[in-house]
Parts: C-alpha cells; sequence; structure tokens
C-alpha cells in the first residue's frame, strides 16, 4: 500500500510583487460600539445643554415679554427683529465694550498672578509651599457670592479696614465707574488665581531638573529663565488657562451683581450677563435677554473653536 506525499503550495502571492501582509488584531472598524458606550452620557448633555440651547434660541425670536408668560397676549414670531432691536441700543454695544475690555483685564491680571506664583512655589521650602497652596485653594473653592461679600465689607467706606490701613477716610469704591470695576477686578483675580497657579505650577514640576539647571549656570535671570524656557515648553498648559479664564471671565455675573448692586449707579458697571438678567427679569423683555444670551454663546463658541484649533495645532507640532 503505497502512500503518495503531497507538498503544500504556497498561496499565490499578490499582483503588486510584494509579501502578502497578514491581517493586523484589533483591524476591524469598531463601527457603533463606541457610539453605544457614550450614549448615556450624550442623553444627559442632550437634556442639560443642547435642550435649553434650543429654548433660549426659540425664545430670542419670539415676542415674549409679561403679557405673553402671563397667557394675556399670543405669542407672536419676530425674527430677527429683537435681534435688531438690540443691535440698535447703543447701550448694547457700550456694555459689549466695557464687557471685552474687563475681562482681558481679569484675564491678564489672573495669568500674571498665577504664573507668578506658580514659579514661586518652586523657589520656596516645602512649609511655605504648603500653607500658600492651602490659603490659595482655600480662595478658589470659597463661593462667587460669599467672596464677593467679604471683600465689599473689606473695602466699605465705614467700617473696611482697607480704608483705615491706606487713609482714604469715607473714600466708596463702588461710587465710581473705574474704582467698582477694579474692585471687583481684584475679587475676581483672588478667586482665580488658584486654578492657574496649580495648572502652572504642575506643569513646571514636569520640566526637567537639568534643563532648568542649564539655564541657571549660563546665567540666565528668573525672567528669562521663564520667558525663554519655561513659556515655551509650557505654552500647550498656558493656552488651555487662558482660554478658560477668557470663558469664565467674559461670563461673569454674581461679583457685579453683588458689589456693584446690580449693575452700578445708572448701570456704569454693567456687564453683558448682567445686562441680560435686567432686559429678562427686571424689564420683563425675555426675548431679547435671550437674544443676548445668544449674542454671548456664539462669541464664546468662537473663543472654544480657535481654543481647539490651537490645540490642534500644538498636537501636531508636538
Amino acid at each position: 500500500m503505497t502512500q503518495t506525499l503531497t507538498t503544500p503550495t504556497a498561496p499565490p502571492a499578490p499582483r503588486g510583487g510584494g509579501a502578502a501582509r497578514p491581517p493586523r488584531a484589533g483591524s476591524r472598524r469598531p463601527g457603533w460600539t463606541p457610539w453605544l458606550y457614550l450614549a448615556p452620557a450624550l442623553v444627559v448633555l442632550a437634556g442639560l445643554l443642547i435642550y435649553p440651547v434650543y429654548q433660549l434660541g426659540l425664545i430670542s425670536v419670539l415676542e415674549y415679554t409679561q403679557a405673553q408668560v402671563s397667557g394675556g397676549e399670543p405669542t407672536s414670531f419676530q425674527g430677527l427683529g429683537n435681534y435688531q432691536k438690540l443691535f440698535a441700543d447703543p447701550q448694547f454695544w457700550q456694555v459689549l465694550g466695557a464687557t471685552v475690555v474687563f475681562a482681558a483685564l481679569c484675564v491678564l491680571s489672573t495669568l500674571f498672578v498665577g504664573c507668578a506664583l506658580a514659579v514661586l512655589l518652586t523657589r520656596i521650602r516645602a512649609l511655605p509651599r504648603l500653607a500658600l497652596l492651602v490659603a490659595s485653594l482655600g480662595a478658589w473653592a470659597t463661593p462667587a457670592i460669599t467672596g464677593s461679600t467679604v471683600w465689599m465689607f473689606l473695602f466699605d467706606a465705614d467700617f473696611g479696614p482697607v480704608n483705615r490701613l491706606l487713609g482714604l477716610g469715607d473714600f466708596s469704591w463702588t461710587y465710581g465707574r473705574y474704582s467698582a470695576f477694579a474692585l471687583v477686578l481684584l475679587e475676581v483675580v483672588w478667586c482665580s488665581f488658584p486654578f492657574v497657579m496649580v495648572t502652572v505650577y504642575a506643569g513646571i514640576r514636569a520640566v526637567p531638573a537639568e534643563v532648568l539647571e542649564a539655564a541657571s549656570l549660563d546665567g540666565a535671570s528668573q525672567w528669562r529663565i521663564w520667558r525663554s524656557v519655561l513659556a515655551p515648553m509650557l505654552r500647550p498648559i498656558l493656552l488651555v488657562v487662558t482660554i478658560q479664564s477668557v470663558i469664565w471671565d467674559f461670563k461673569i455675573f454674581t461679583q457685579i451683581y453683588v458689589m456693584t448692586d446690580g449693575g452700578g449707579i445708572a448701570g456704569q458697571n454693567l456687564v453683558l450677563n448682567v445686562y441680560a438678567y435686567q432686559k429678562a427679569f427686571a424689564s420683563s423683555q425675555y426675548s431679547l435677554g435671550a437674544a443676548i444670551g445668544v449674542v454671548m454663546l456664539l462669541i464664546l463658541l468662537a473663543v472654544t473653536l480657535v481654543y481647539l484649533r490651537l490645540m490642534r495645532r500644538q498636537g501636531e507640532e508636538l
């Protein structure tokens, strides 16, 4: 009984002439699986974000005042009429300009204080560092209305200790427009710089110590080390804290409302958020308040898109 041996034949080579590649593990397309995992979070976001934004946009194109809320008059579609009325109001542009300038000053001051203290944390011993971190995080954790009330007491014209220390007598910080904005700016920086400080400090600690030692041995000053070594290496972190500070300070409400008693004398300290509140609830012009909210949403959305684009570029460079 004879047995024939057959040699296995190799699979045909591909037409391109190269060797056939085995299929890689995990090369199957994920399909709908990631979306199934994200579905619960997307449902929550839709309820907490998409629906309120839809309602805000809807009210902004309707005639929606106290008469419509109480049911005395029917709601009518206005289209872009509310936006035309808003853009024709000189006070809106004045408030928008004040909001942009005030937010820019808050962001720059917060970044300066936060970055300076972050560098200081790397230069002091453990115990002072711990004390500074605890005090800063305490300021960050303080609710905005509580911090605003405390700062109002500190700068009170009759009982505040700051006026006594500076010899200002009964000077009222909230009477003048610029002094009131300066007082609110100090409070905003006080409650905002810890985020910048802690974030930048974490980034500095991640920088190799050899780089900083080499810069010091070359005779570079602290400012030169920050400008030429640390700032370029911390650029992604600085970009993150800058954009987030812009978003937070642009939509500030509590500090202005509490410390200037609703926007200051004759509305001299109004910002967009407080202006929208006055239009919607004090004047019962809910449609104009919603239109201001939509304008703020578009501005912040543009800032966020710029942030994402810059982060994408940073990611490509790194």
